[in-house]
C-alpha cells in the first residue's frame, strides 16, 4: 500500500463530530429556525458524520428565553420537533449537548436519563479551575446513561502544572474523550503537539480518546486538527463552512475531504452549505479577518473583535490594531 497522505489519513476509529449549530449559536444567541437545524442534522446523516452537536443544555434561569432560542437550551419538545425519534441505531448519528460548569447549565435537573432523550452525548465544558464540579457533571451524566466528554476551554492560557493536574483528574473520571480546546485559536503546531501528546499520555491506558476543537483566528484550526490526527486524536470537531464564534471553526467540507474514509459523503455537505449556511452571511459575521487574526496572536478571547465587527466600523482594521495594543 502507497504510504503518501491520501492513504494514511484514512482511520476508520477516527470520528467526526459536527458543533455547526453549538458553536454558531454564539453569533446569533442560538436562534436558528427549524429548518435550520433541521437541514444540518439530514446533512450529518447523510454525509456519514458520527456526531452532531445540536446544541446548549443551559440554564434559561441564566440564558433568558426571550433573548436566547431553544438550541441554547436543548429541551426535548425543541429537539424532537426537529429530529423526531432520532436513535442511533437508525441514523449511525449520535446527537449531543455541551453543558457548561460555573453555574451556565443547572444539570442536576435539566439534564433527564438517557433513555429517555433524544441525546447520546452530554459534552461538559470547563475552565481549568472549574474541573471539580466538571467531573461532578461527567459522573452525574454518565450515570443517566449518557456518553461523556472532558471539553477544557481556553488552554492556550493554562500553564502546564495546572493542565497536569486537570487531566490527572479527568482521566480518573468517567469521560469517554478529552478534548484539546483552542478556544482563542492561538496554538501553532509544536504547540498542538506538544498538547496532543500531553493529553495522551495522560489517558494512557484508560480506553479514553482525544479530540480537537480548533477555532480558526489564525487561519490554523485545520492545520491543527490535521496535525492532532497525526499525533492519534480519533475524536475531531468541524462545522459546515466553519460556522461558528469570531473566525469560526475548522471547516466540514475540507475536513471530510481530508479524511479519504468513504464513509463520509461530501455532497450533503456542500448542499448544505449552499443552501442553508452560505445565506447566513448576509446576516452574521464569522470567519477570519484582522480583528480576529490579531486577538488570535494576542492570545485574547475574540470577544473585543467581535464587537469591533457589530459596531459602525467593522473594517477599520488599524483602528482596531490601535485599540488592542493600548490594551494590552
Amino acid at each position: 500500500m502507497s504510504e503518501k497522505a491520501p492513504w494514511i489519513t484514512y482511520r476508520p476509529e477516527l470520528k467526526v463530530l459536527d458543533c455547526t449549530i453549538r458553536d454558531g449559536g454564539l453569533i446569533n444567541n442560538s436562534k436558528f429556525t427549524d429548518e435550520q437545524v433541521r437541514a444540518v442534522y439530514q446533512t450529518c446523516v447523510a454525509a456519514g458524520v458520527d456526531y452532531m452537536e445540536i446544541g446548549y443544555k443551559n440554564d434559561p434561569a441564566a440564558f433568558p428565553k426571550d433573548k436566547y432560542g431553544p438550541w441554547r437550551h436543548c429541551e426535548e419538545e425543541d429537539m424532537r420537533r426537529v429530529v423526531g425519534d432520532h436513535r442511533f441505531e437508525a441514523t449511525g448519528l449520535k446527537l449531543a449537548a455541551m453543558a457548561d460548569a460555573g453555574g451556565k447549565s443547572d444539570w442536576k435537573h435539566q439534564i433527564i436519563p438517557a433513555k429517555d432523550s433524544v441525546l447520546d452525548v452530554i459534552r461538559v465544558a470547563c475552565y481549568v479551575h472549574q474541573i471539580s464540579e466538571a467531573v461532578e457533571m461527567i459522573e452525574h451524566c454518565t450515570a443517566l446513561g449518557y456518553e461523556t466528554t472532558l471539553n477544557i476551554m481556553a488552554i492556550s492560557v493554562v500553564a502546564d502544572a495546572e493542565i497536569d493536574q486537570a487531566l490527572e483528574i479527568g482521566a480518573k473520571s468517567s469521560a469517554g474523550t478529552v478534548v484539546v480546546v483552542d478556544s482563542y485559536g492561538n496554538l501553532y503546531r509544536e504547540q498542538i503537539d506538544h498538547l496532543v501528546k500531553k493529553y495522551m499520555k495522560a489517558v494512557e491506558g484508560t480506553g479514553k480518546q482525544v479530540g480537537m476543537h480548533a477555532h480558526n483566528n489564525l487561519q490554523l484550526a485545520f492545520a491543527n486538527t490535521v496535525e492532532a490526527i497525526i499525533l492519534g486524536a480519533n475524536r475531531v470537531d468541524a462545522t459546515m463552512m466553519g460556522l461558528g464564534r469570531g473566525a469560526g471553526n475548522c471547516p466540514m467540507e475540507i475536513l471530510l475531504g481530508f479524511l479519504r474514509n468513504p464513509k463520509f459523503k461530501l455532497r450533503p455537505v456542500i448542499d448544505c452549505i449552499q443552501n442553508t449556511i452560505l445565506p447566513m452571511k448576509q446576516q452574521f459575521d464569522w470567519g477570519p479577518s484582522i480583528p480576529y487574526n490579531l486577538t488570535g496572536q494576542m492570545n485574547l478571547h475574540p470577544k473585543s473583535a467581535m464587537a469591533w465587527r457589530e459596531g459602525a466600523t467593522p473594517d477599520d482594521y488599524l483602528g482596531f490594531y490601535d485599540q488592542t495594543m493600548a490594551d494590552v
